[in-house]
């Protein structure tokens, strides 16, 4: 499957907040339809996969990435909410599958370094997510192998959920972390979980540089309008 070059996530709109649609809110069953819809729209695809077991839910599968990647032209991100055991074979299928970024979660700290290896010999861009109860630090010693890091707002894996009241002076602490880093690249820092439209400007001051944006984004009664208003935050 195709990548993005190596360069993309430098590419990314600097000046306004980053839109990256989750795949989760899309119309999955005319898939190619909602995603025809979103793509004058969208810089990142958002495509959560769980195994039942480190999160609740059940999503998503390599094929569906590689069905993605057919009909869209967007980088695609994928975030890994899986058990240890899996984690480096749910990397292959999914880099075999198109994905361009695929997050793990600090979490997985038992497999994280072979994991980072995993993607970096792949070309892959490396990310790393951190549940809303983790604290913020246990990210520092992979930052600088990073090129996104996410910070949930809401328990893992369930929509729907209220944000957490840490989620903005988490963001808050994140930049400082990521600006002690010593990265020579871009570092991205998302805000995943609760996004809402009370919830985007907050999230937006506190640091965040994309917002993982669900019904906020595939039910909005007029998207062009709706992103007009997210890159003018």
């Amino acid at each position: 499957m195709t990548h993005h070059a190596a360069h993309w996530v430098e590419s990314l709109p600097a000046n306004r907040l980053i839109g990256e649609f989750s795949v989760w809110s899309a119309d999955l069953v005319r898939l190619a339809d909602d995603m025809a819809r979103i793509e004058p729209h969208a810089d990142i695809l958002h495509i959560d996969v769980a195994d039942g077991h480190f999160a609740p839910a059940m999503l998503f599968f390599p094929d569906l990435v590689a069905a993605v990647r057919k009909v869209s032209s967007k980088p695609i991100h994928v975030h890994l909410m899986v058990a240890d055991a899996i984690v480096l074979s749910q990397i292959e299928q999914f880099c075999d599958a198109g994905s361009d970024l695929v997050s793990i979660h600090v979490e997985n700290e038992a497999v994280a370094g072979a994991a980072l290896d995993l993607l970096a010999a792949r070309g892959v861009a490396a990310g790393m997510v951190l549940r809303v109860e983790t604290p913020v630090e246990r990210v520092a010693p992979y930052l600088p192998r990073l090129r996104f890091f996410t910070l949930l707002g809401t328990a893992i894996g369930v929509k729907g959920q209220g944000l957490s009241d840490t989620a903005c002076p988490r963001l808050g602490r994140a930049r400082t972390l990521i600006a002690a880093s010593g990265a020579p690249h871009r570092i991205v820092l998302a805000a995943d979980g609760g996004i809402r439209e009370h919830t985007v400007p907050m999230l937006r001051q506190a640091g965040a540089e994309t917002v993982v944006l669900g019904s906020l984004a595939f039910n909005a009664p007029d998207l062009s309008e709706r992103m007009k208003w997210l890159h003018a935050l």
